[in-house]
C-alpha cells in the first residue's frame, strides 16, 4: 500500500524549493512547467507539477493566485526512523540552513534521538532515529 505523499503549493518558487529538497534528501526530481502542460493561467515557467522520488517523496507546484507559503499549523512532516544517525543529522542540518531549529536533534530520555526544524520554505520537520540505528 502506498504511503501518502505531501503535495505542497508554493507562491512561485516551487522549482527552487523542490531543488532544495533534492539537495537535502537526494532522489530523482521531475519538474513540469505550465508551458509543458499547456496551461495559460500563469507564467509559462511556473511549475505545474513537480515530483521528488527517493528516500523522501514530495510533490509540489506553483499556485498562480495569491498563494502564501505552505502552512504547517497543526502538522509536521515526520521522518522518524527514515535514516540512520548520520543521515538524520545531515538532513536536520541541511533543513536548518536558512531555517529555524525548533528543538535540537538530541538524545532523549528513552534512548532515541529526535529534533524539530522549520526549513526556509516554512515546513516543519520532526527527524529522529533509534539508538539501534
Amino acid at each position: 500500500m502506498p504511503a501518502p505523499v505531501p503535495y505542497l503549493h508554493f507562491p512561485g518558487d516551487a522549482a527552487d524549493a523542490l531543488r532544495f529538497y533534492r539537495s537535502v534528501f537526494g532522489g530523482e526530481l521531475q519538474l513540469h512547467t505550465f508551458a509543458d502542460f499547456g496551461r495559460e493561467d500563469g507564467p509559462p515557467d511556473l511549475i505545474a507539477h513537480g515530483e521528488l522520488r527517493g528516500p523522501v517523496d514530495l510533490f509540489g507546484a506553483d499556485d498562480p493566485g495569491d498563494a502564501a507559503r505552505p502552512s504547517m499549523t497543526g502538522i509536521m512532516l515526520a521522518l522518524l526512523g527514515a535514516g540512520d544517525a548520520e543521515t538524520s543529522h545531515r538532513w536536520f542540518d541541511a533543513l536548518a540552513a536558512g531555517g529555524t531549529v525548533v528543538d535540537p536533534l538530541q538524545r532523549r530520555a528513552w534512548g532515541d534521538s529526535d529534533g524539530q526544524v522549520t526549513d526556509r520554505y516554512g515546513l516543519t520537520w520532526l527527524i529522529g532515529f533509534s539508538a539501534a540505528s
